[in-house]
């Protein structure tokens, strides 16, 4: 048998996925069974910010692979320990949690939120979230997502309250006596690529802060350079509490991080929080190879300015197109929002030879390698282009 009718055969049908087979990948290019090329303007979601078989990425692994891929956290690593202080520098927080990714970075999240709170007269800690939020899979973050994916897993658990995306009053509607923190993420990725406004993210922080209330950002998808800053939050001049972020960071290999105050992570002791695989020498020599290359200056000049060029792009050669409502976007995480069904267009691009995602229902958004080139992205727009047309 295929490929194809041994996977549909014996994995679990939750994924839809597109009938063909990636053999080869190279840089922001992928092959397929048949030989097709593509662009890859989807990044395995985010994740491939270094493309594919960037020699960064492949001598972490294989440097790494030849002493040990994993002992426990009963030990000591030096891949921890410098990935760890990498972290704390680049998100100016004071410890972090290592898992295996953004739905555990966020699961923790909550926890610390909780047990911080608990040890600080809030035992019933509750928190707020953002309508059209994503925030993993887990029932926990399920609790703060949409409707749509949370049909068929109820009873969730409670303590959780939604809240308008870039709308201050609806938030402090909602505070009562037992809000412990609220999740918010800086720019909303599966929720159509929406930005938070300046102005609402000052505001939150400063009704956290009045309040007794921790700020946790989640930058599962922002983070890591895909803005053009190595943490999105960056560009709006707010810090906060704790933060969340994965997929980028390994670069295609499964880790995520989780980064909070001192003042807040001291009540992580010994047992009330772990994670057998989190943090194993192998996730961290990658994750720290893959910080290391993308926070250098010139790195992430050169992810500002071929966004820049992305949008500029977007917005000369759609000018005027009735289908399109509106282009957003920062960096290299970049929507374009149609006035129809963004699923027949995507599909459409993928016959032409570039792969990207549809996403709140109209939105066709791109979150390419970081490494991808202003030629690249001119083939990509030109395909769009001309599938509107």
């Amino acid at each position: 048998m295929k490929t194809k009718e041994i996977t549909n055969l014996y994995h679990t049908g939750n994924y839809d996925r597109l009938s063909i087979e990636i053999v080869e990948a190279k840089g922001c290019r992928l092959f397929d069974s048949d030989g097709k090329e593509y662009i890859d303007a989807l990044g395995g979601i985010a994740v491939n910010s270094l493309g594919y078989g960037h020699p960064v990425y492949v001598n972490a692994i294989k440097e790494q692979a030849s002493r040990f891929i994993h002992l426990s956290n009963y030990f000591y690593t030096k891949p921890q320990s410098q990935l760890s202080e990498l972290l704390c520098t680049l998100s100016n927080l004071d410890k972090v949690f290592f898992c295996n990714s953004g739905a555990e970075a966020n699961e923790a999240a909550i926890k610390l939120t909780r047990l911080y709170q608990a040890k600080n007269n809030k035992p019933e800690c509750e928190l707020i979230f953002f309508e059209n939020a994503f925030h993993g899979r887990t029932l926990a973050n399920l609790a703060m997502g949409q409707d749509k994916h949370r049909q068929g897993f109820a009873p969730f658990p409670p303590g959780f309250n939604k809240a308008i995306f870039n709308d201050i009053n609806s938030v402090k509607e909602l505070i009562n006596k037992n809000t412990g923190g609220i999740f918010c993420e800086p720019v909303q990725g599966e929720g159509g690529v929406s930005l938070a406004r300046k102005e609402f993210l000052l505001e939150l922080r400063k009704t956290c802060d009045e309040n007794n209330i921790l700020l946790i950002f989640d930058e599962v998808q922002s983070g890591n350079g895909r803005t053009g800053k190595y943490f999105a939050y960056e560009h709006f001049g707010v810090s906060p509490d704790i933060l969340t972020t994965a997929k980028g960071l390994g670069a295609g290999f499964p880790i995520g991080a989780m980064m909070a105050k001192e003042s807040i992570a001291q009540v992580f002791t010994h047992g009330t929080h772990g994670s057998t695989f989190g943090g194993n020498a192998l996730a961290c020599s990658v994750g720290f190879a893959v910080a290391k290359e993308i926070s250098r200056p010139e790195f992430l000049q050169n992810v500002k300015e071929n966004g820049e060029h992305f949008i500029s792009q977007l917005n000369e050669k759609l000018k005027g197109n009735p289908k399109v409502k509106e282009i957003r976007g920062i960096g290299l995480f970049i929507g374009v929002e149609l006035n129809e069904g963004a699923g027949p267009v995507m599909l459409n691009m993928l016959e032409k030879g570039v792969i990207c995602s549809a996403t709140a229902q109209n939105v066709i958004r791109f979150v390419p390698p970081l490494i991808i080139t202003k030629n690249e992205i001119e083939q990509v727009v030109d395909s769009l282009v001309s599938c509107l047309n």
